[in-house]
């Protein structure tokens, strides 16, 4: 049994994405401005000309691929944000892709971009 939200709730429910991802795009910069742009002399904060130690240019590697891989996961929340958004204006937000049920104002609010109610979640995590 599905219940639509206010518009009232949708309104705010937008204002919660749009808030999320503008901290999203946020994040997604300074993790561009920290890692992709720096050289590895400049992130390693060695500024001489001498070599690196094999261990430093491990560890520099390390930090740029961990990077990489947390602006990865910022740009799959951000999809979903605007994929949530999508559902705002298309009236579907907050019914569970799976048993078609009303997903709760509190689960929303935590989560924006949950696509399932609670129950159907751990269905899907128990698999």
């Amino acid at each position: 049994m599905k219940k639509k939200f206010t518009k009232t709730d949708l309104k705010e429910f937008k204002k919660i994405v749009l808030k999320k991802k503008e901290e999203l795009l946020g994040d997604l910069k300074h993790i561009s401005d920290d890692t992709l742009r720096k050289s590895q002399k400049e992130a390693s904060g060695d500024i001489s000309g001498y070599t690196y130690h094999m261990a430093d240019v491990a560890t520099d590697n390390y930090d740029r691929e961990f990077s990489l891989s947390l602006a990865s996961g910022e740009r799959k929340s951000l999809y979903e944000l605007d994929d949530a958004l999508k559902r705002i204006e298309e009236g579907t937000f907050g019914i569970c892709d799976d048993c078609k049920g009303s997903i709760t104002k509190i689960r929303l609010k935590a989560v924006p971009s949950a696509r399932l109610c609670i129950k159907c979640q751990q269905k899907r995590e128990k698999k």
